[in-house]
């Protein structure tokens, strides 16, 4: 199905930064003593590389602070400075300096261009050329870029732990590469080491470690590096770090600042827009999302691929197919769905999720390529909208076509068999998934698999797959327990529920939903209440409208309709027609004209229109012979 949770809105401009090349002019300005002067009032606060220098476009002396850089052949270099580095070496031996080979600079030159063109093979092969002459040294940072560029990340680290980096661009070069290979974690811990090693990240080191906070979502941290950001004054019109910060906060879920963000930015483009409108339909805000497409329109930036992609994940989010419509005509008018696989699979989703099935059906039958994805958003458009028959269809000329199923295409096709009741097709999927090693490692698709024998009446088929799970996972036992309570076989859900306890995985909102709606069948009202003021107090599981619902037909159903009040007086404000409609029902069974009143109330200032409100007080007043109440009670 068609997401935007991988898009990485600077991918394509970061790319380009981080092939940046070091500076290699060197040029004279009338400062040029006094800044000389001002190294020599304090050496300590300027970084010496003579003794790593490999290339004579690398500075001599690079200021920490300010990052102002001295060479020492600079023709404009005042006559004196040489006299006074040579007399401070006497009395503190300076670095041996390196004489830079016609070999190292060969060599560099060449593992530049290998980590341009990702060849590793030739790259490693300069780097055995290299051990035998010696060079490892003079070379290590080019090396090291050449590695993490390639993807070689354990070889790049390995170098990097051995020869210590002082170089920041070499550092960038392993951070970029942790973060492209979705390894944020290593590329935070590297840009840790970074600056524990003195050396300072530049805006495209912010903008990869930015990148990396946000596939973690570690807000704290992004936090931090902006404030840092800022104390540099590194932003300005850079549009590349502001649209790594404005993802950042989208992706964490601040949306409020990222919003504000994107109004505060010295310039923006098209990609901080797709950063919000991103996050925006990633947390379900698929109105705010439309609105800020609005806006962008609005300020003349003209929409992508990705942000077409973005805005019909978010109409399919909220069944905007009006909306969903126009985007595809306008996609369709600009043509930008030859050779765009993404696009179209997102129209697909969009109207499958909206309803829309023939035409998603149409649009996937003329798309110039399709891959699984494509046929998943398909796939589980049918399932969702309750037409089994189709899903398995589709599945099948899928697999005609010599399209291979993942996870999501089985899961889907689960659902499928279930909701038809297809037993035999589900066994089947059950032996594939089992064959291809996948029920053991992913929970979705294990669930997937209960659910599916829950659905089909086949609990013994259900009970074996959990138990022979390896995960410590709540959500199949969740599904079976759940199965149990539907099927009204509650004994069952809370036999499961008391082995799960034992076998020690924490129950969460999902399994007491289940365990309350069975202690309600039952008519266990003191395990019932027993088990809702454990999962508040032992298990730390805040309780929802459905489970405050569940008590109150726990209560109703045996009559105790004062503490179902008391269990509506402790929930947190908010409005509910489903909570006052059960009390209502309970009333209803019990001939309380009293509690009923107040139940009917409540339900009609939520509903004025809620016509089952009416009748079930109009049968409560006529239960009590009180015939004219009855015939007052009217829509």
């Amino acid at each position: 199905m068609a997401t935007v949770s991988s898009y990485q809105p600077w991918k394509s401009e970061f790319s380009k930064m981080s092939d940046r090349k070091e500076p290699t002019s060197i040029s004279c300005t009338a400062s040029l003593p006094m800044l000389w002067k001002e190294y020599f009032r304090d050496p300590s606060q300027w970084w010496d590389n003579r003794s790593r220098k490999v290339h004579p476009g690398y500075p001599d002396f690079k200021h920490k602070g300010t990052k102002q850089c001295l060479w020492i052949d600079n023709p404009c270099t005042p006559s004196w400075v040489t006299a006074e580095l040579s007399r401070r070496s006497m009395e503190t031996p300076l670095p041996a300096r390196p004489v830079i080979c016609d070999d190292c600079t060969a060599f560099v030159v060449s593992l530049r261009a290998c980590a341009k063109s990702k060849d590793l093979r030739k790259g490693s092969l300069i780097h055995e050329e290299i051990l035998r002459k010696g060079l490892v040294d003079q070379c290590s940072d080019a090396l090291i870029t050449m590695y993490a560029k390639c993807g070689a990340l354990v070889k790049a680290q390995e170098l990097l732990d051995i020869h210590s980096s002082r170089n920041a661009y070499t550092w960038t070069a392993m951070i970029t590469a942790y973060a492209q290979h979705k390894q944020a974690r290593d590329a935070l811990r590297c840009f840790e080491h970074m600056q524990l090693a003195g050396l300072s990240p530049d805006a495209v080191t912010f903008a990869c470690v930015l990148n990396a906070c946000s596939s973690v979502q570690d807000i704290d941290k992004g936090r931090k590096i902006h404030a840092e950001i800022i104390r540099q004054g590194l932003i300005g019109d850079d549009v590349v770090l502001g649209n790594a910060l404005l993802d950042m906060y989208a992706k964490c879920g601040a949306l409020s600042t990222a919003q504000y963000l994107l109004q505060w930015l010295p310039s923006r483009d098209v990609v901080s827009w797709n950063a919000l409108i991103s996050g925006y339909t990633l947390l379900g805000q698929g109105e705010q999302a439309l609105r800020c497409f609005e806006q962008m329109q609005i300020e003349g930036f003209s929409p992508t691929s990705v942000t077409f992609t973005c805005i019909l994940e978010a109409c399919g989010s909220i069944g905007a197919l009006e909306k969903g419509e126009e985007v595809f005509y306008e996609i369709a008018k600009q043509e930008l769905f030859e050779n765009n696989i993404v696009l179209g699979t997102a129209t697909v989703d969009m109207f499958a999720k909206c309803g829309a099935l023939s035409k998603a059906q149409q649009v996937f039958q003329n798309l110039p390529s399709r891959d699984v994805v494509s046929w998943n958003a398909l796939i589980a458009g049918y399932a969702a909208q309750g037409q089994g028959n189709q899903a398995l269809e589709c599945f099948a000329k899928m697999q005609q076509e010599g399209i291979s199923a993942n996870e999501v295409t089985y899961s889907c096709i689960l659902d499928a068999c279930g909701s038809l009741g297809a037993l035999d097709k589900g066994t089947e999927v059950h032996h594939e998934i089992t064959r291809q090693n996948l029920l053991q490692t992913n929970i979705v698709l294990s669930t997937a698999v209960v659910d599916m024998y829950v659905k089909c009446g086949a609990f013994q088929s259900a009970e074996q797959v959990v138990e022979e799970l390896p995960l410590q996972a709540v959500a199949p036992w969740n599904s079976l327990i759940t199965g149990y309570a539907r099927q009204g076989q509650s004994d069952q859900a809370l036999k499961c529920f008391k082995l799960m306890i034992h076998r020690g995985i924490n129950p969460d909102a999902v399994t007491f939903t289940g365990v309350l709606n069975a202690c309600s069948h039952l008519g266990l009202t003191d395990e019932g209440l027993m088990h809702f003021m454990s999962m508040k107090k032992i298990y730390n599981v805040k309780p929802d409208i459905g489970h405050y619902t569940c008590m109150i037909d726990l209560f109703g159903r045996s009559g105790q309709l004062d503490k179902a009040m008391e269990v509506i007086k402790e929930m947190p404000p908010g409005e509910d027609l489903a909570v006052w409609s059960a009390l209502l029902g309970a009333c209803q069974k019990w001939g309380d004209v009293n509690v009923g009143k107040r139940a009917f109330e409540h339900s009609v200032e939520l509903s004025q229109n809620d016509a089952a409100a009416y009748a079930l007080m109009a049968n409560i007043y006529a239960t009590a012979s009180l015939y004219n109440d009855a015939e007052k009670v009217e829509v």
